[in-house]
């Protein structure tokens, strides 16, 4: 049975070939570690670490190579930021779309006197950017926002945001979950002060690497959350004052970085611009596809309807049967991947009035195609008749 990967929106696959082959060659050809060997190959690997700052700086248009720091994934990069950031009294504005791992964290923070309140978003999941200033208060410190729903691939006005945030004085966290490497992202022109990344979404590197990248001025405002060896300054028992150090405890994934250099390399020479070309023109076919069904009465289409910023995630609901039904239908009898549930964010589902069932979620990758498209419509309606 022939495959179809339409959940690129949890981790992309596949890979460009570059990446599985510069970790394989890594691990059975280097397979050091940095800042402790005084060796020519640690040496080597320490460069390409370096070179990776710098292609992230160069993707994202950051200020400075030092200020781009590693971690496992997006998750751990805005517990870092969110709990290094914000003190007891400190309020917080979050969209309505918020994935949970903005969410958790400030659910767990409020515990510790740090309030958040939801700017409201339509049931589209545009974000009512209007609404901002009235909600700020003499305690808001921050705005943490997902550039991009994973459920639905609204894009958020990340443009405007910043430029609220810069008026009145407050910290803007970007979560570039969904958008980084798809969508170009410009940190200086945006005015975010910290930007938050996975490296096995968009940017097409392996699970277990991500990181963030900060403005210079926020870095003293930031305690931090691990204290460890990075390796430097070790006739110290204090958590290093430079950066990255400062934010780098303990051994780095270097598998996972070396990877990210591939595809970093891949990405810049491929454009992202091209990346979201085409997976708007699926999203175009399978939106025109879903029409009929949701003229028929047999589906949703949760979100946007136009490819107006928007990403290439559709998610679509039904009364015909259990999402979760469906999508194990389209598995088991077509080979078709997707991702039914609430997808980890719940704020988004109750907004896009899609919560407690959730949705059947189809996002679109560089490697899919047309005919793919055709292939999941024709399934889809299959399934769907025979409930």
């Amino acid at each position: 049975m022939q495959k179809i990967y339409m959940d690129n929106a949890a981790t992309t696959f596949p890979k460009p070939p570059q990446v599985p082959e510069a970790v394989y060659r890594y691990m059975t050809e280097q397979g050091t570690n940095i800042n402790r060997g005084s060796y020519g190959d640690a040496y080597d690997v320490e460069m390409t670490v370096y070179e990776t700052r710098e292609l992230l700086t160069k993707i994202f248009n950051a200020e400075s190579i030092r200020h781009v720091v590693f971690t496992r994934c997006v998750t751990e990069s805005l517990n870092v930021l969110m709990k290094g950031f914000l003190k007891p009294g400190d309020h917080v504005l979050v969209s309505a779309m918020e994935h949970n791992a903005v969410m958790r964290p400030l659910t767990q923070l409020s515990a510790n006197g740090i309030a958040f309140t939801r700017i409201p978003c339509r049931i589209d999941g545009t974000l009512e950017v209007e609404k901002i200033p009235e909600l700020v208060t003499a305690r808001t410190k921050l705005i943490v926002m997902t550039h991009a729903s994973n459920v639905c691939g609204t894009i958020l006005p990340i443009r405007e945001v910043g430029a609220i945030c810069r008026r009145l004085g407050l910290r803007f966290f970007l979560d570039a979950a969904q958008t980084a490497g798809v969508i170009p992202i410009d940190m200086e022109s945006l005015m975010v002060d910290a930007l938050a990344f996975t490296g096995h979404k968009g940017l097409l590197a392996p699970q277990g690497i991500g990181g963030f990248i900060l403005r210079p001025d926020l870095e003293k405002e930031i305690e931090p959350l691990l204290a460890g060896g990075p390796g430097s300054v070790s006739h110290l028992e204090e958590i290093p004052s430079f950066m990255p150090d400062r934010f780098e405890a303990g051994t780095p994934n270097l598998p996972g970085i070396v990877g990210l250099n591939a595809a970093l390399k891949w990405l810049i020479k491929t454009g992202t611009g091209n990346l979201l070309d085409h997976e708007l023109r699926l999203t175009d076919s399978f939106l025109t596809g879903l029409r009929a069904l949701e003229t028929d009465g047999l589906i949703r289409v949760v979100g946007k309807r136009d490819l107006f910023d928007r990403m290439g995630v559709v998610s679509i609901t039904t009364e015909k049967s259990d999402p979760a039904e469906i999508a194990d239908r389209l598995d088991r009898d077509y080979g078709i991947m997707t991702r039914v549930g609430l997808h980890c964010a719940p704020s988004a589902h109750q907004t896009l009035g899609t919560y407690p069932t959730g949705t059947i979620r189809f996002s679109f990758g560089y490697w899919n195609t047309l005919g793919e498209v055709e292939i999941v419509l024709k399934a889809l309606t299959e399934v769907l008749n025979g409930f």
